[in-house]
């Protein structure tokens, strides 16, 4: 990392932790007041009104936190009861509230000493800076942490090297106390191994019950294409060969005509069958694999693309080559009939035991998942197979980026 990069990000990290004064002395006064406001709302309706301005509290804390960790802290549940005698003994009762009145006390102290420490270390380099123009004014071996300055070199090198080091240590020490602020909020405020089990679960059975309507609604495509195509063409067929069988005699030319309409016949259900087959699983993912798949997908498109895709080393599964062939598809026929693009970027990758697909376009973006457009498609065939979709369209011309993370079981 560069030197102003790093240096821009100690400083945005001791902003960070000056921000969070505006938590820690709440909570510090919270942690004071704590007993009495307990007390007054012992046996008494008034404690969901104190746990809710110690929410208020935290969930600012979450906010702030997530700027740091990179990832967002999901707030618990809070207990909900039918009258406040109820609501009062399930707050009682709440790991979530208790996690909530620990962090105060953390918070209010820890989160105080940090910020101190830090602001008073970057104060320490104009002080050494400054060592110059009175050191003299002092009786002499007086003045420095570690040296005693008796001469004017000392007093001009000392402080100068001084600075150095703590610019240095600046640059490192302030991301991490940033980091460490961010730690102990999420350790305290995030939620416990029981709830993430509990979302992980609830996560799965909506994921189960899309997966469960997709395979309905595919089952049912496939059986309507069959239906309406495929079977109707074969009908078709069949007559004009009878008939053809009856006027073969009576008719030569009639019944070749007739023979030859049901061989254009048959070729359009053979076309129709092989575009059903190409919908359930693309005979050109066997053949070429997912690279050369993707390439001769983007080299028939009416937007230019520029394709990123290295050979893999290895394959993923079947499902999930198929997903990932499929996203690229509905991306970028939606790049194509809705954006206004005048160039789109495919990207395939492996990240570990993930296959990251990402589709970007320089178009008019906006685009809704709930609109029609095909992304919701994409969410839902994404998520069957536990994978993740990230949209990003807005609408201030940088365009729509669809991407996409899917665990090939690697």
């Amino acid at each position: 990392m560069k030197i102003r990069a790093r240096f821009a990000r100690s400083l945005r990290s001791t902003w960070y932790l000056v921000a969070g004064l505006r938590t820690a002395l709440p909570a510090l006064l919270g942690v004071c007041l704590l007993p009495l406001a307990l007390l007054l709302a012992f046996g008494v309706p008034g404690l969901p009104w104190v746990a809710g301005r110690i929410r208020a509290l935290t969930n600012v804390e979450r906010r702030r936190a997530a700027k740091v960790l990179g990832q967002p802290i999901l707030e618990p549940a809070t207990p909900q009861a039918i009258n406040p005698y109820q609501q009062y003994f399930s707050l009682m009762r709440s790991t979530a509230v208790w996690r909530d009145i620990g962090w105060m006390f953390v918070h209010g102290f820890v989160g105080l000493i940090v910020t101190v420490f830090s602001v008073e270390m970057w104060l320490t380099i104009p002080w050494n800076l400054a060592l110059p123009f009175w050191w003299w004014t002092q009786p002499p071996g007086t003045l420095g942490a570690i040296l005693q300055i008796y001469t004017w070199p000392q007093a001009i090198a000392y402080p100068v090297g001084s600075a150095a080091l703590f610019i240095v240590i600046q640059l490192f020490l302030q991301p991490w106390l940033a980091r460490f602020e961010g730690w102990y909020a999420q350790r305290l405020l995030g939620p416990t191994r029981r709830t993430e089990l509990a979302a992980r679960v609830e996560s799965l059975t909506e994921t189960r019950a899309e997966a469960l309507e997709a395979h309905g609604a595919e089952l049912r495509r496939i059986e309507r294409d069959l239906h309406d195509g495929t079977q109707a063409q074969l009908v078709s067929a069949a007559l004009r060969l009878g008939l053809a069988d009856q006027r073969f005699d009576a008719d030569p030319g009639g019944a070749r005509k007739l023979m030859l309409d049901a061989r254009t016949g048959i070729e359009d259900a053979l076309a129709e069958l092989r575009d059903v087959i190409r919908g359930i699983h693309p005979p050109i993912l066997s053949d070429r694999g997912l690279a050369g798949a993707v390439r001769a997908l983007a080299a028939g498109r009416p937007v230019p693309v520029s394709v990123e895709i290295p050979e893999p080393d290895r394959r993923c599964p079947a499902a999930v080559e198929a997903a990932a062939y499929f996203v690229v598809a509905e991306a970028l026929t939606n790049v194509a009939k809705h954006s206004g693009a005048a160039h789109a970027w495919v990207s395939v990758r492996h990240d570990g035991p993930y296959l990251t697909v990402r589709v970007r376009d320089d178009g008019r973006g906006g685009a809704d998942p709930a609109g029609g457009s095909g992304l919701a498609g994409i969410r839902r065939r994404v998520a069957a197979l536990d994978g993740v979709t990230r949209i990003d369209s807005r609408t201030d011309g940088t365009g729509t980026t669809v991407e996409v993370e899917l665990p090939c079981g690697l």
